[in-house]
């Protein structure tokens, strides 16, 4: 793992945000795995600045999506799809019918998995995924005890991501209670990976990341079985690491 430490978020933001741009404009046909949450969307913020003042253009990317709630119409601001448009997709010249996210709404949730593995195949895999961590270690809703050897599948929230993810909701009552996620063993294919974090509350995570045991008890401590991971993460999220 190649470990970046950055001072703070904007400066997190700054530096996946020029790593992006360069690799869209080395490959203008790339295919990009994106996250949502709050990590995200400093990057997402110079992505787009830079490409309205270096004019870096995203007309021939892909991009695919690691995950989305279950029951949210995408209309609904909370949902991944509303997410992505507001924060990424409707200001860069993207051609939308080659964006993919997971539908959470899908009458055939089980089909709408195997669809999607298939649609990441066609792509021809993921050239670079970009992460957050959960602070149980969970990447996408991959939530402690998933297989490593997992697909794209629903699966189920844990209390704590649940709570988590309240802060983006108007009462905890409304936060789904399970989400479409991309599994370990697709995101692990992916050529390149950049896991970003930040923030105290994200420390033990990155410690047992970085210096932990490979274990599915900590779904990012399979990371370390990839040859590409890249970590931008700022100092406090970093302070538990051992050098």
């Amino acid at each position: 793992m190649k470990i970046i430490k950055v001072t703070n978020e904007l400066e997190l933001s700054k530096t996946a945000g020029e790593m992006i741009a360069g690799k869209v404009r080395s490959n203008p046909e790339i295919v990009l795995g994106l996250a949502t949450g709050g990590t995200p969307v400093g990057t997402y913020k110079y992505m787009i600045e830079d490409h309205k003042t270096n004019g870096t253009s995203y007309s021939k990317v892909s991009t695919v999506n690691l995950d989305e709630y279950i029951g949210l119409q995408k209309s609904n601001p909370n949902s991944y799809y509303s997410f992505m448009k507001e924060t990424l997709f409707d200001h860069i010249d993207i051609n939308q019918e080659n964006t993919f996210i997971p539908d959470g709404n899908a009458s055939d949730l089980e089909a709408e998995c195997a669809n999607y593995e298939k649609r990441i195949a066609e792509l021809g895999g993921v050239d670079l995924q970009l992460l957050g961590i959960g602070r149980n270690g969970h990447i996408a809703f991959n939530e402690p005890g998933t297989s490593f050897d997992s697909r794209t599948q629903v699966v189920p929230l844990t209390k704590e991501t649940i709570e988590d993810n309240a802060r983006f909701f108007s009462s905890r009552e409304e936060v789904p209670t399970k989400a479409i996620s991309m599994g370990i063993q697709t995101i692990l294919e992916s050529k390149e990976i950049i896991l970003l974090a930040t923030g105290k509350s994200k420390a033990d995570a990155m410690s047992k990341l970085i210096n932990g045991e490979v274990t599915e008890d900590f779904p990012a401590s399979a990371l370390q079985k990839h040859s590409n991971v890249t970590i931008i993460a700022d100092e406090e999220a970093l302070s538990l690491v051992k050098e």
